[in-house]
């Protein structure tokens, strides 16, 4: 693939399309649902860059998702997944989650812990960010894959969440069934910086805290940048922050 211009575009949190009812606060990166865009509905292979926020108790209730490779990324509080596969479990902070649709697949995702761990109901909500990318080949099995990644593996330093990438085989923490896409994941301490990863696309998104991107000034929570044909750029922290990054080596029509 070849891209002649160099690219970087800063989304801020505010722009974003928002859901807001009782139970649920989602903010959209890209056009979701009923918020339509037609010139922003994906950035390289990601379709899906959602941030929410549901109330303990509440939850989506169970439904159907084809051919899409779904990462799950709590940042506080824990969510409940279960799928028609017969996986169930919770994902908490630092535990990475993919769910793989495939031909089909129906699930549902809630703030109700107890019901799996038969503790005591909460009343947190769970923050987390769900990110959806398109597989190299549609019709697969459905499939699910989670893994707890050491806190201190995350400070600091960019570490591979998810990737269905060769050269990331012995190091990522899940598998995602594209072979042109991952996801890097860092928590920074005010002071720390990591390097871009050079790439035809790249996603940064912010979902905490707040950083200075180099050659284009500060980012803060909620914000996101869209890089194409670009990379290398030092990502510095201000204050404790937590950044995503979606390293993507094909566009959707070429995947």
């Amino acid at each position: 693939m070849t891209i002649s211009q160099s690219i970087v575009d800063v989304r801020r949190a505010g722009d974003r399309a928002k859901t807001k009812i009782a139970w649920l606060d989602s903010k959209h990166s890209f056009s979701f649902g009923g918020h339509y865009e037609p010139d922003n509905t994906h950035h390289g292979l990601l379709l899906v860059n959602n941030d929410d926020i549901v109330t303990p108790g509440s939850g989506f209730d169970t439904h159907p998702h084809r051919d899409m490779e779904i990462v799950t990324w709590v940042l506080r509080g824990s969510l409940v997944h279960q799928d028609s596969t017969g996986h169930s479990g919770v994902i908490y902070p630092g535990l990475a989650q993919r769910m793989s649709a495939g031909r089909g697949i129906m699930h549902s995702e809630k703030n109700d812990s107890w019901t799996l761990t038969g503790e005591q109901s909460h009343s947190e909500p769970v923050h987390f960010v769900q990110m959806w990318v398109v597989p190299d080949e549609s019709g697969a099995a459905p499939g699910y894959q989670q893994l707890e990644i050491d806190d201190e593996l995350l400070r600091g330093r960019l570490v591979t969440i998810a990737s269905g990438m060769p050269e990331h085989s012995d190091d990522a923490a899940i598998t995602i069934r594209n072979r042109y896409a991952a996801l890097h994941g860092a928590r920074l301490e005010a002071g720390q910086s990591v390097e871009l990863p050079e790439a035809p696309y790249l996603h940064l998104f912010v979902p905490r805290g707040e950083v200075v991107l180099e050659g284009a000034g500060p980012l803060h929570e909620g914000d996101a940048v869209r890089f194409t044909a670009s990379g290398g750029q030092r990502v510095t922290a201000t204050e404790p922050a937590e950044i995503l990054i979606w390293e993507m080596h094909a566009g959707l029509a070429a995947a």
